[in-house]
């Protein structure tokens, strides 16, 4: 399929002081080239390092598994964290994220790395897969498979072995520290939380009314925060308000699936985030550690940062959506639309504010994800890569393509330009807003909450060491 290339017009950047993590910048630039390429030409030769092509692998055992997203990147993150850490105890440069590794002086990285995806991906698959779901079931074969693929290209001898040993051990030293953490299984597991009074402005099942997504997500242990509550978000504005009303009608106008008002570009950018954020952003970091020639150990570096911090930013919007438990534009704006749940009756409540203007029948572009809306969880996580974008190159000037949706199928054919990381964040507030299924203010919410959750992050992990 071609691609729709293009570059994004949003707000200026804003710039700030990134204190230490400018020697990690240093330390990038020093060892950009040096990388291994024996284990190359296996799993997705276009891949120019066994980093990222256990990325790859990882990336498409968890989507294969049928996690949703947030669920999806603790996988990613448990896999990232253990490549990284056995790079780091062979190569040195950075603090290792678990235990730290006592690595043999001339052991494989190629091995290691290897080893510490394949190790880590097949403690959880199919272990954590719903029996009935025969493509997660099948998954342990495959891992399999890939990983005798590219052992195989792997020279033999002591230096493999060694390496082989230091997978194991990050592998090891990552599910050992995470094996209290919270998660739930089989995957795709809701749970209860506690509810409010029906009401207005209370949340309300959408459709296709999905059992809420993941409640116990917002009180799994964090990768790099103290707890997943650690950054809170004020509450949304009142429904008397006339921020309310503004963001209302806007949503009203815009969001509606045959909106008159919304251009095309703007229907373009709304499916443009309806790709899975696991591949949209994973895919992104390769694509830097490709553009900037990465070694092993700063991609391994940043593809850990990439996935613990979205971890981290979908466990705190979580908290925050099942606090609040905001409702959707769709029930607001057509409280016909409501059918009878757990949280009231049928047909739902209107606003209750004589400024606002129901309107039965209205649906919003792109569906409604099956949690509740504030704050926006898309915002949240875009964020939060847009810092680790900014906080790994060390400016605001990322300037890099992102792969998105041409059409709402959540494909991965468009590709849109970002100059700064400020594009970046402005872009998904108005995707969010033009697909009708966030007001502007919890976008913007959710903006602020995963910058201060990655930006707390990195400060906290995968430092420079020296």
């Amino acid at each position: 399929m071609s691609q729709i290339i293009e570059r994004s017009q949003a707000a200026p950047p804003r710039y700030r002081l990134l204190g230490l993590l400018i020697i990690a910048l240093a330390v990038a630039v020093a060892i950009g080239g040096a990388t291994s390429r024996s284990a190359q030409a296996v799993l997705d030769p276009t891949l120019p390092n066994t980093v990222q092509q256990w990325n790859k692998v990882a990336e498409d055992t968890v989507i294969t598994s049928g996690a949703f997203q947030g669920e999806g990147e603790i996988y990613m993150a448990y896999t990232s964290a253990a490549v990284y850490d056995a790079v780091v105890a062979i190569q040195g440069g950075f603090e290792p994220y678990g235990p730290a590794i006592s690595a043999p002086a001339g052991a494989s990285v190629d091995a290691a790395v290897v080893e510490a995806a394949y190790r880590t991906l097949s403690t959880y698959f199919p272990s954590s897969c719903n029996t009935t779901n025969a493509a997660c079931m099948a998954l342990g074969a495959s891992l399999l498979t890939d990983y005798n693929a590219a052992m195989a290209l792997v020279p033999g001898g002591t230096a493999k072995t060694n390496g082989m040993t230091v997978g194991a051990a990050a592998a090891a030293g990552i599910v050992a520290l995470r094996a209290a953490d919270g998660r739930l299984t089989p995957i795709a597991t809701t749970s209860s939380f506690e509810k409010k009074d029906p009401g207005p402005g209370v949340y309300r099942r959408t459709a296709p009314y999905a059992a809420p997504q993941t409640p116990w997500l917002s009180d799994v242990q964090p990768f790099l925060l103290k707890s997943p509550g650690q950054f809170k978000t004020e509450p949304p504005p009142p429904l008397t308000s006339q921020t309310w009303v503004r963001a209302f009608d806007e949503v009203k106008a815009y969001g509606k699936s045959d909106s008159t008002v919304r251009t095309t570009e703007q229907t373009g950018v709304a499916n443009f985030y309806t790709a899975n954020v696991i591949r949209q952003f994973n895919r992104a970091a390769r694509d830097l550690a490709t553009a900037r020639n990465l070694g092993l150990l700063q991609t391994a570096r940043l593809l850990a940062m990439v996935n613990t911090a979205s971890a981290d930013a979908l466990m705190s919007v979580l908290n925050q959506k099942y606090h609040f438990l905001f409702w959707r534009p769709v029930t607001a704006i057509d409280p016909t639309s409501v059918t009878a749940d757990e949280f009231g009756p049928s047909p739902g409540f209107d606003d209750g504010n004589p400024r606002t203007v129901e309107q039965a029948g209205w649906r919003p572009l792109v569906t409604n994800p099956n949690h509740p809306e504030y704050p926006g969880a898309h915002g949240t996580n875009t964020s939060a890569m847009a810092e680790v974008f900014s906080e790994f190159l060390g400016t605001d000037q990322i300037d890099m393509d992102i792969h998105g949706s041409t059409d709402g199928t959540g494909n991965l054919s468009r590709v849109r330009h970002f100059d700064t990381a400020e594009e970046l964040r402005a872009d998904v507030v108005n995707a969010r807003t033009w697909g009708g299924i966030h007001y502007r203010f919890s976008t913007e919410a959710g903006v602020q909450l995963g910058q201060k959750v990655a930006h707390y992050g990195l400060n906290h992990a995968f430092r420079a060491t020296g």
